[in-house]
């Protein structure tokens, strides 16, 4: 009972965190120094920590149904209403027609993918070598190190960048504007998050696409739309690494973890869409670089 409680813990902070630009893989890390699961296999918190994530992309599927799914019927005014634009460009075969808008929107994002495929499928298992050794006899490892090191950088950049574009005027505005040069920028960012824990995938995105001019808005919503085949991807890999030889407790704590983050994050990410509407992500950057501090402090006086 103790793990299940664990569990729906871990998937509250994935569901928070993971659409907030502060790292969620930097925040569980951290969960799992204070919490870490017992009677499970030695390898299973590292497949847990990125599958959970699923819930909450799960989340951004059901949320924005009608921008993501390319597809309509003909006459449906749903669709209009709830996000992918009708125009002249749509392919139409018998009664159900494509969005063109849809269409070019998902290969943006694939190309935008590229980098972190790329990484994975190379560079993945060479840096959770490096990042698992530990620095003390306390179980400090230099994946927590990292973690708190990004938090402070990034948040910082947060701050900066946030201030520098304050009076400027975003060129692309919508996720359609998003030109396929923007769209590799955003997934190299990317990178730097899936190879440095901590520097928060969503939080270096959202930098990467303020910079060169796309609305935060905008930034966001690509975001969410990325991280679709990017977890669904990285999810796949670490189970068929893990295997499929799950004892009950770690498939009850895996369920239960994702179940809970995509309850979390249905509120989550409509609280962050009204958020951004008025507010930049400063608040954010000042909450990383605490944080990051924090848990500097905290690990140097073990």
């Amino acid at each position: 009972m103790l793990e299940i409680l664990k569990a729906i813990i871990y998937g509250i902070v994935e569901g928070i965190t993971e659409w907030l630009p502060i790292s969620s893989t930097g925040h569980l890390i951290l969960v799992e120094q204070l919490l870490p699961f017992k009677g499970t296999s030695e390898n299973f918190f590292e497949m847990f920590d990125v599958v959970i994530q699923l819930g909450a992309i799960l989340a951004v599927v059901v949320l924005f149904w009608y921008k993501i799914w390319p597809f309509y019927k003909k006459g449906n005014m749903e669709m209009v209403k709830g996000g992918i634009k009708k125009s002249k460009r749509d392919i139409s075969i018998g009664n159900i027609s494509l969005s063109m808008d849809a269409f070019w929107m998902w290969v943006k994002i694939v190309v935008a993918c590229i980098p972190a495929v790329v990484y994975g499928l190379i560079f993945d298992d060479k840096v959770e070598e490096i990042f698992a050794k530990p620095v003390n006899e306390a179980g400090m490892t230099v994946k927590v190190i990292v973690v708190a090191v990004m938090l402070v950088l990034v948040g910082i950049l947060f701050i900066i960048i946030e201030r520098r574009n304050k009076d400027r005027v975003p060129v692309m505005k919508s996720v359609s504007s998003i030109t396929f040069q923007a769209a590799l920028i955003i997934g190299v960012a990317q990178l730097v998050a899936a190879a440095l824990p901590g520097t928060s995938r969503s939080g270096s995105t959202i930098l990467a696409a303020i910079l060169i001019g796309v609305s935060r808005k905008a930034a966001a919503e690509f975001t969410f739309f990325l991280g679709i085949p990017v977890m669904f991807g990285a999810s796949l890999l670490k189970i068929l690494k893990f295997g499929f030889a799950f004892t009950g407790l770690e498939l009850a704590v895996l369920l239960v973890g994702t179940i809970v983050s995509f309850l979390v994050s249905l509120f989550v990410v409509r609280l962050l869409m009204g958020y951004i509407k008025k507010h930049d992500f400063q608040a954010f950057g000042w909450y990383r670089i605490v944080l990051g501090i924090i848990v500097l402090l905290v690990f140097a006086l073990i």
